[in-house]
């Protein structure tokens, strides 16, 4: 996987927490240092650990599966993506339960953005494709794109937060044709 791919998908997958981050930035009343750190830090980690998961999980069957891998990958990229793309044109509300960077609801936005990672994970063992190095860039950028939605949130509004995910979507469906491609230009 060449490296400006790992980028593309780490942005791809970033969107979700973009997003989010967002619109954590638009509800929350201040916004310093320590709610921008927890939440960037949290994103990023379980945008790093997802994709540990799901490669562990896809190399217990990668032997079974090693003559449609590709179609497996494009399936669930496309799945993934589509599913962004059809959260991005319903509208949704951000009710303020107190501190979102805090607690549960920490723990399950970080779950909710990254759940998708967790299928890319799974994509990369059936592959054959090491998880570690893309892992981390995946956790950098995130959390990255969390630290700059959360400053952007109180300056860009809601009305862009389902073009940011659409965006995201399209990029991780763009991901997968090329990665059926490239098995057929093989």
């Amino acid at each position: 996987m060449s490296l400006i791919a790992i980028f593309a998908l780490a942005v791809g997958l970033g969107m979700d927490a973009f997003a989010v981050a967002i619109t954590v930035g638009m509800v929350l009343p201040r916004l310093s240092f320590r709610p921008i750190f927890r939440l960037s830090w949290h994103f990023g980690l379980f945008q790093f650990l997802m994709p540990m998961a799901g490669w562990l999980a896809g190399m217990t069957v990668h032997e079974w599966v090693g003559a449609f891998d590709h179609w497996i990958a494009l399936g669930l990229l496309v799945l993934v993506g589509g599913k962004m793309i059809y959260e991005s044109f319903r509208t949704r509300t951000f009710e303020e339960r107190g501190d979102p960077t805090r607690g549960w609801t920490l723990v399950v936005l970080s779950v909710a953005t990254s759940i998708d990672a967790l299928a890319v994970g799974l994509s990369m063992a059936m592959l054959n494709v090491k998880v570690w190095f893309p892992g981390l860039i995946i956790g950098i950028v995130a959390g990255v794109m969390t630290f700059t939605g959360m400053q952007l949130g109180r300056q860009l509004g809601k009305r862009f937060g389902s073009r940011i995910e659409m965006a995201g979507g399209l990029i991780l469906i763009g991901i997968g044709v090329k990665i059926l491609l490239d098995h057929f230009a093989v």
